[in-house]
């Protein structure tokens, strides 16, 4: 996580409020739709946090950190959004019959549902779980590869 405290404050408070506001902890950088179907990617851990913090040492809006940065080695970057932008858009788009509201960027775009489906992963390693379409590629408490990731059958298999 971020070593700054203050920093580290404002994310997890943007990450309760919005669990509050949509019943999950999507990105606090990133505009929420709402919906879940199409918020999903961004649902914390979001999709794109483990390539963000492989490459450039952080993910996008600086929560989670690479080692080198927590011990100052290597300086916080801005980093590109990886987010494609027909799924940023999403946020943005309202229903048809009030096409007055929608910003004139985005008029003409309707949401549509993202395909794949939540799964629920377990770290062979250390146990923890996450929901989501893919495993993580790197467990971010004990560090294993994606490869120690297997899949719990919901509805179908038990724990224990």
């Amino acid at each position: 996580m971020n070593p700054e405290e203050s920093f580290l404050k404002d994310l997890l408070e943007g990450l309760k409020k919005n669990e509050e506001r949509y019943g999950y902890p999507s990105c606090p950088c990133r505009l929420a739709s709402g919906n879940f179907d199409f918020d999903k990617d961004i649902i914390c851990p979001c999709e794109y946090r483990d390539p963000d913090v492989e490459e450039f040492g952080t993910c996008y809006c600086g929560l989670y950190v690479r080692k080198d940065v927590f011990e100052s080695k290597t300086p916080l970057v801005s980093i590109p959004e990886r987010r494609p932008r027909e799924k940023q858009m999403r946020a943005y788009a309202m229903p048809e019959e009030t096409p007055s509201s929608v910003p004139s960027s985005t008029a003409g775009i309707t949401a549509k549902p993202v395909k794949g489906e939540l799964k629920l992963w377990y770290c062979k390693q250390c146990g923890y779980v996450v929901f989501r379409e893919e495993p993580p590629y790197i467990c971010p408490i004990c560090k294993a590869k994606r490869e120690f990731f297997a899949e719990i059958g919901i509805g179908t298999h038990t724990l224990g």
